[in-house]
């Protein structure tokens, strides 16, 4: 049972890191949310991991580093299931 609540614990995890970085890049559509208590916040928790991804280029005024950022937590959250999977089939 344990294994099944670290795997929930950390899904909700990762599920709430993608809510706040959906927020945050919505953020930039609105002029001086991200000056906001809120979007300060968002900057602190979200900006560390999307800076990892930022050697991609900008193209057309466009920043795509928070798609890959999604896709790579996306896969993260997958590969946990999986790894799930393995081991309550192995238990």
């Amino acid at each position: 049972m344990f294994i099944f609540w670290l795997y929930r614990v950390l899904s909700w995890a990762l599920e709430a890191y993608m809510l706040a970085l959906v927020v945050y890049v919505l953020m930039s559509w609105f002029p001086g949310a991200r000056e906001s208590a809120l979007g300060r916040l968002l900057a602190r928790l979200c900006e560390p991991y999307l800076r990892l991804f930022r050697f991609l280029p900008i193209f057309a005024g466009m920043d795509f580093s928070p798609l890959l950022a999604f896709f790579v937590l996306g896969f993260v959250q997958r590969l946990l299931g999986q790894l799930f999977g393995l081991l309550v089939t192995a238990l």
